[in-house]
C-alpha cells in the first residue's frame, strides 16, 4: 500500500536499524516473516525506503523476527522508542517494577 512519507517517517529507519543490528539480510528477514522467497528482498527494501508500508499484521511478524516491540517501529519520538526497547528487554518482574515506579512518580507530580 502506498503511504504518505509523514505517516511512515520512523518506520523505514527503525526497521532498517533493527534488521542491521541483528545482521539479517532483507531477504532473510522477509522469508522469516512469511514473505514469499522470490519477493522478500524487494518487499523489505520497499518498506525500508518508505515506498510501501506493511499492514499491521506484517509489521507484527517483522517485529517478532527482529525481537522488538511492534510499537517501536512506529514510534516517532526517539526517547520513547528507546524506553520501549528497554522495557521490552526486561522480564515480567522488571516490567512490573518499572510500571510501579512510573505510577509512583506520576502520583508525586499529581500531589
Amino acid at each position: 500500500m502506498d503511504v504518505s512519507k509523514d505517516i511512515l517517517l520512523p518506520f523505514p529507519q527503525r526497521l532498517k536499524e533493527a534488521r542491521t543490528r541483528i545482521g539479517v539480510s532483507q531477504k532473510k528477514l522477509g522469508i522469516l516473516a512469511g514473505i514469499d522467497e522470490l519477493s522478500s528482498s524487494a518487499r523489505v527494501n520497499q518498506y525500508e525506503k518508505g515506498k510501501h508500508a506493511p499492514d499491521f499484521s506484517m509489521a507484527k511478524r517483522l517485529a517478532a523476527v527482529l525481537k522488538i516491540p511492534t510499537s517501536y517501529l512506529f514510534e516517532s519520538d526517539d526517547d520513547i522508542a528507546a524506553m520501549l526497547m528497554l522495557y521490552y528487554q526486561l522480564d515480567d518482574v522488571g516490567r512490573k517494577k518499572v510500571l510501579e515506579k512510573l505510577r509512583a512518580m506520576q502520583q508525586l507530580e499529581i500531589s
